[in-house]
């Protein structure tokens, strides 16, 4: 394969260049970080060697042999190494893909995009790429968030399809961009401070704890722990849950429990939504609950919440402290503007608290819900931004 003549691009107040080898000092302190660490394919733990390999033998292999077009991002004034954004490239099938990470004190400032997007112009325009994709492992948010302000399109999830920082893959998003899908601007949706990107900031975190609000019992909202299952298998066991829930079935079981577990973590690794431990001032389990995002409906704004209160905790005001302690902060940190709430027709004790908690009552959908094997009639009511008030 021919090699193709090292280029620089220059974008705003923003310099995408071949890297060099007086870089190296600059790239081993960015690599550093526990972020890119975390998100990315760098040695770990990343010593010098690997920082002066990147700048030279890696980046003069890839560019002479034109598998590669590996850059650093820089402040056009200053010199100032920002990130880096690189092309994998498999020329003859016209396909390429696309790497990309910023220091901690450029994040924040659209650099990734701006660079990004230049990048793919130059890839789709200057090389003929018919399909340029970018991958990141499930729960790096924040790249997610700028494939899709460049212009990439969500393909979906695949499976142990990435390199695990331990060894063995993980499941990560994969994204694809064609000719005439880069971006010129940043679409409403995806601006700072829409549902987006605040739920990218939110999901790329790890799981907060939620203090219950004043006035009602002492205790908070926190993940999940080894520590809760007992009472969480008493709780999904009990007869009234197993009434009127949708999916505890009689004789839930430990394998089910732990099956429950690894869906939580998903769920907010995907950035679908949180499943809580409600817990007491001594900070054990009395119940638990959850907030799913409606990603399937593409109303990333929009969400459901429900509870289950364990027997012996029941009737302290736990439940209702719950519900609003997780719609204020679907309401603060994920800016969603509706959250509702759903109960089958007949669960006075779940409308009472939905109503407490400031939920407005709408009427009964029909055959909304299925339970189980039936198709149920349900309450609706619903939480929105201006009852945060």
């Amino acid at each position: 394969m021919s090699g193709m003549d090292p280029f620089e691009i220059t974008v705003d107040e923003l310099l995408l260049r071949p890297w060099q080898a007086d870089d190296a000092a600059a790239v081993f302190r960015a690599c550093q970080d526990p972020d890119i660490q975390r998100w990315t394919t760098v040695p770990r733990p990343y010593e010098w060697h690997h920082a002066v390999g990147f700048v030279t033998d890696y980046t003069d292999r890839a560019w002479s042999k034109g598998t590669g077009a590996p850059m650093g991002v820089f402040d056009a004034t200053t010199g100032v190494l920002l990130g880096s954004m690189g092309l994998k490239l498999d020329l003859p099938a016209g396909e390429a893909e696309i790497g990309y990470w910023t220091v901690p004190e450029a994040r924040g400032h659209g650099v990734a995009t701006r660079a990004g997007r230049a990048l793919a112009r130059w890839a789709v325009d200057g090389l003929g790429i018919r399909r340029l994709v970018w991958r990141a492992t499930i729960g790096n948010h924040a790249s997610r968030l700028a494939a899709r302000r460049i212009g990439f399109q969500i393909e979906g999830v695949q499976r142990a399809r990435l390199r695990a920082p331990g060894g063995g893959f993980v499941d990560g998003w994969v994204g694809s961009l064609l000719a005439g899908d880069v971006l010129s601007s940043t679409p409403t949706w995806l601006t700072p401070g829409s549902p987006a990107a605040r739920q990218a900031a939110t999901f790329t975190g790890g799981q907060p704890r939620l203090a219950l609000p004043a006035g009602g019992p002492a205790g908070s909202l926190r993940p999940m722990s080894p520590h809760d299952a007992s009472v969480r298998l008493a709780t999904l066991q009990d007869p009234q849950t197993v009434r009127w829930a949708s999916a505890p079935v009689s004789g839930y079981t430990e394998e089910q429990l732990a099956a429950g577990d690894q869906a939580a973590q998903r769920l907010w690794l995907l950035g679908n939504g949180a499943q809580f431990a409600v817990a007491d001032e001594d900070d054990e389990c009395v119940g638990l609950a959850g907030l799913g995002i409606y990603t399937a409906r593409q109303l990333p704004d929009t969400a459901e919440i429900g509870f289950s209160i364990a027997p012996h905790a029941r009737n302290r005001g736990f439940a209702t402290a719950a519900l609003r302690a997780m719609a204020e902060w679907g309401i603060d940190a994920l800016g969603l503007v509706r959250i509702v709430w759903r109960a089958r027709v007949g669960n006075e004790a779940s409308r009472r608290v939905a109503e407490k908690a400031g939920f407005t009552y709408e009427g009964i959908a029909r055959t909304a819900w299925q339970q189980r094997d039936e198709y149920r009639d349900v309450w609706v009511a619903s939480f929105v931004a201006t009852d945060r008030r």
